[in-house]
């Protein structure tokens, strides 16, 4: 299944690039020579309009081949022996203005993109929306709590919500929503296990409705989601799926209990309690000493990612989906933009860059979800291939578009020398990311 799932999701989403380049060359005038779907040698293909349509033997994705794109470059690339200079069509990539070459260059990632924003969309719109099926409140940041709502504070870690105002929640957005959309005044919250009544006055503005609803955070249970490649946990025999019970010897109930409890030992060597199944384990772990939000700032970091909360489907409409659609594209885009901000500046460990190994894990454990779970993945792997393709690496889509610039800043364009002497750079570089990718994934799966 995850070699099968792998196959589809490399598949479709390079062709579903390679066919943004495709249509944006052609709506510009740009003769396309050949649109490969597949890589290596070809197997069946057909002539129509000037275009070669080539089923390959490889089925991971594709490329197309436009008239006058850096032919030298490419055939000095790929070690073939420089040729006269050809003369010049009005159809070639080169010929047509700079806008519309970078439009055509850009045309895959937008394509990418709106592939992902389609099929968020679709999930939702199919399967429903997924929302936090808990009510019960892990804490309370009482420094975002609007004047008027300061009782909120008061609630026990622990605490389920049995009422907003009239409201008898079944999920967290319930919860939300109750206390975005009461009218402004006195408004009554009741919590069980243990009991209590908060007397609150909602605010009239808006932002500090939001403020309100945002200050409540949902329990987290303290289980190991995934671990960081290459992090503390990693290294100490922690496993997805363990629940934590300690750390230094302080119980820990909540997700929250254990940011806390780790975030105050940066670099300490501790002792960290889990049960797994029924089984109870100590693990000795050595926490990392890393920055913190506040300047100047150190904590604790053990390497781990939190369990996805228990969650409930409800069925929304189409113009909903489509918020949610975006809302997802936005949202995951922004995460995957953060991870690399974090890779470039160490927050993260570079052991946490994975290649085709990881891909298949994950393909195979989304495909084994539903189809739902699979889209999802799909849609999250098509940002992630728009994002990459998007650095500024000489060879990929970001490179080309420095080049660009650089002629638009200059008024000329690069040499093909020049040009060549960076896509040289750019492949070497790429070559090694790629070998460096596969090197964590072998250690992954030696459990290094």
């Amino acid at each position: 299944m995850a070699i099968l799932a792998t196959i589809v999701v490399l598949g479709v989403l390079i062709f579903v690039h390679e066919l943004g380049h495709f249509w944006a060359a052609k709506s510009v005038g740009i003769g396309v020579e050949r649109f490969s779907i597949g890589l290596g040698p070809r197997i069946w293909g057909v002539e129509r309009g000037g275009t070669e349509y080539v089923l390959s033997a490889i089925p991971l994705g594709g490329y197309v081949k436009m008239q006058g794109m850096d032919d030298e470059v490419m055939e000095q690339l790929e070690g073939g022996a420089a040729e006269t200079p050809r003369r010049p069509r009005p159809t070639d990539f080169d010929a047509q203005p700079l806008l519309a070459r970078a439009f055509v260059i850009s045309a895959g990632v937008i394509m990418n993109m709106l592939f992902a924003f389609f099929l968020y969309t679709l999930v939702a719109a199919a399967w429903g929306a997924q929302e936090l099926a808990t009510t019960r409140v892990m804490g309370v940041d009482e420094e975002a709590l609007p004047a008027g709502t300061e009782a909120l504070a008061e609630i026990v870690p622990g605490a389920e919500i049995s009422r907003v105002g009239g409201v008898r929640p079944e999920s967290w957005v319930d919860i939300q929503r109750a206390l975005l959309e009461s009218p402004a005044g006195p408004l009554s919250l009741a919590t069980e296990s243990p009991a209590g009544t908060f007397g609150i006055v909602v605010p009239d503005d808006e932002d500090e409705r939001r403020n309100l609803a945002a200050a409540l955070l949902y329990w987290v249970d303290p289980v190991v989601g995934d671990l960081e490649p290459g992090g503390p946990a990693a290294g100490s025999s922690i496993e997805r799926g363990d629940r934590l019970t300690s750390v230094a010897g302080a119980p820990v109930r909540s997700w929250m209990d254990v940011i806390r409890e780790v975030g105050s030992r940066p670099g300490e060597t501790v002792e960290v309690g889990l049960l797994r199944g029924e089984t109870a384990l100590t693990r000795i772990v050595e926490l990392d000493d890393v920055e913190g939000e506040e300047a100047g700032e150190r904590v604790g970091r053990l390497g781990i990612f939190r369990a996805t909360p228990e969650t409930r489907t409800v069925p929304v409409g189409r113009v909903e989906a489509v918020s949610l659609g975006w809302a997802n594209t936005y949202g995951m885009t922004r995460r995957i933009l953060g991870f690399l901000r974090d890779l470039f500046t160490l927050d993260v460990s570079p052991r946490s860059v994975g290649s085709l190994g990881t891909i298949a894990v994950a393909s195979g454990q989304a495909a084994a979800e539903g189809m739902a779970a699979f889209l999802s993945f799909m849609a999250l792997f098509s940002i992630n291939l728009a994002i990459l393709n998007m650095l500024p690496i000489p060879v990929l889509d970001g490179g080309h578009m420095v080049f660009l610039g650089i002629e638009l800043v200059r008024g000329q364009k690069l040499s093909v020398k020049q040009r060549l002497r960076w896509s040289q750079v750019g492949l070497v570089f790429v070559i090694l990311l790629m070998v460096w990718a596969l090197g964590n994934d072998a250690l992954r799966f030696l459990g290094l």
